[in-house]
């Protein structure tokens, strides 16, 4: 099986002045756990992860005035659709990450997580809840 049919197409993609609450929001909107930042001052591709806003909030720092720039992983790996979900699965085992932004032409196509290759890898019948 391949990246491409465990990706979620869907990207959200934030600013670098982005707060952590409204990037929190806009997470918590589309109901997943990371935002592709885009940074075109920085040149690159960032992600943003509820765990990076958690760890924020629980060093004390206030939501509404911590930028995503200062939070967001800018040493980001990176998959592609045609690698395999095996490969992408020990690159996010070997790095302690959940999520990797799957690039196609340089740009984000999408974004594929722990829980879609769970959901791809889980035997046909079993129904692991959203």
């Amino acid at each position: 099986m391949l990246v491409h049919q465990a990706m979620s197409r869907t990207v959200l993609t934030i600013g670098p002045a982005h707060t952590l609450r409204q990037a929190a929001a806009l997470m918590s909107a589309r109901r997943v756990g990371a935002a592709v930042v885009l940074d075109p001052d920085a040149g690159g591709i960032g992600i943003l992860t509820e765990r990076d806003i958690l760890n924020s909030v629980g060093l004390g720092q206030n939501p509404d005035s911590e930028h995503a720039h200062a939070h967001t992983t800018t040493d980001v790996v990176f998959a592609t659709p045609s690698m395999p979900l095996e490969e992408a699965a020990r690159a996010m085992t070997r790095g302690g990450f959940r999520h990797l932004v799957v690039l196609e032409g340089g740009e984000p196509a999408g974004i594929v997580s722990v829980r879609d290759i769970v959901r791809c890898w889980v035997p046909a019948g079993l129904r692991i809840p959203a």
